[in-house]
């Protein structure tokens, strides 16, 4: 990848990846380099192309904008199909368990003597060394290993999973960053490189501001008894008077001087500063916003820096356009999907957006034939 390729709207234009199919994280990855603008074909293994999970990839976000190929990596011509994507391709990104690509002839000094400036990115579980490199896990133990998971929930009541924003989200970000950086050098040194990312090491990255603020003696309380996990009166969750819900982020001294104000408490209201009157300002909070609906406080601290927001579903959040959204291609034109934010919102939509292209087509720009049997187009 040469500075000169490099276009605003689509800076990776021009790479050609390679998609081993895996769960949650590596979609992720591949749907960020897709949106970049990176040409990426999906393989998928043969009769599980929903990987056991029930996901339809022709409705998938994360699944959007790449055709897939079924290739049978255990047979003689699904093995000489992949060679033949490999030797094209600038990335291969896949997340098996630690050793099944090298058991299958493709882990990474397989695929660099097909390709010495291929760029292989992986991702392990826990890594690829240690006592448990080869046991089975999924974004709530990575997250509970890392401290992560312990931090959020009410005090005194069990942990909540943090969906899967505690790993796999931030895994499949990060692997796609690496993947980037390795390209970068790539054009400085005209080699490939090896990008090995652990879902337990992304954990314990989202982990680390609350490691930084427990150091500096700013997270003192257990769970729920802190800033930033709802144990302080001015960032957390209110119900209304017709049960919907308020979010309230006033950190800041001037805003939470808006909040209360908007509140109608600016007399009466002990200080924020000392944690003793915490549960006294929560309570007298609590017992105004359920007051009035959720509607009538939004258009209270409309124009304000109270930072007062209502809790919206996916639906309500669509159609409020948070985050900017396009509408999904053929099938379901009313389906929204979350566009790509980091090139800025003059950017086009990225093309990862439209119909994506005939895999026939992606092979041939690839300039890839496939010959003997070995892959399925769908």
């Amino acid at each position: 990848m040469n500075d000169d390729s490099i276009s605003p709207d689509a800076p990776l234009r021009g790479v050609k990846v390679v998609e081993i199919a895996g769960l949650g994280p590596l979609p992720i990855c591949a749907m960020m380099l897709a949106d970049l603008g990176a040409s990426v074909i999906r393989v998928e293994r043969p009769g599980q192309p929903d990987l056991g999970m029930g996901v339809d990839t022709g409705r998938s976000v994360m699944h959007r904008g790449r055709p897939g190929l079924v290739i049978d990596l255990k047979s003689d011509a699904g093995r000489v199909t992949l060679t033949r994507l490999i030797a094209a391709a600038d990335v291969l990104v896949e997340g098996m368990k630690p050793g099944a690509m090298e058991r299958l002839g493709f882990g990474p000094a397989d695929c660099s003597a097909v390709n010495p400036r291929l760029v292989f990115g992986r991702l392990s579980g826990w890594g690829r060394k240690g006592p448990m490199a080869a046991e089975a896990g999924h974004d709530i133990n990575y997250a509970a290993s890392a401290g992560l998971l312990g931090l959020i929930g009410e005090a005194g009541r069990a942990p909540l999973p943090p969906l899967a924003l505690g790993a796999d989200v931030p895994g499949g970000l990060l692997l796609a960053l690496g993947v980037v950086a390795a390209l970068r050098a790539r054009g400085e040194t005209g080699e490939g490189a090896v990008v090995d990312q652990s879902l337990a090491g992304a954990a314990g990255l989202s982990a680390a501001i609350f490691r930084g603020l427990e150091a500096m003696g700013r997270w003192p309380g257990g769970r729920g008894k802190n800033t930033l996990d709802g144990g302080a009166p001015y960032y957390r969750v209110y119900q209304t008077a017709d049960q919907r819900y308020l979010a309230v982020g006033a950190i800041e001294a001037r805003f939470y001087a808006q909040l209360v104000e908007g509140l109608g408490l600016s007399e009466g209201v002990p200080p924020r500063d000392d944690r003793a009157n915490w549960p006294k300002i929560a309570a007298t909070f609590a017992a105004r916003f359920r007051t009035r609906t959720c509607a009538e406080w939004e258009e209270t601290f409309r124009g304000t820096d109270a930072c007062v927001t209502p809790v919206l579903d996916l639906g309500e959040a669509a159609a409020r356009g948070v985050p900017p959204v396009a509408q999904l291609y053929g099938y379901a034109q009313s389906l929204p999907q979350p566009a790509l934010g980091p090139l800025g919102a003059d950017a086009p939509v990225p093309a990862s957006l439209a119909e994506p292209p005939a895999p026939e087509a992606v092979l041939a720009s690839w300039g890839v034939d496939l010959g003997a049997p070995g892959g399925e187009l769908k």
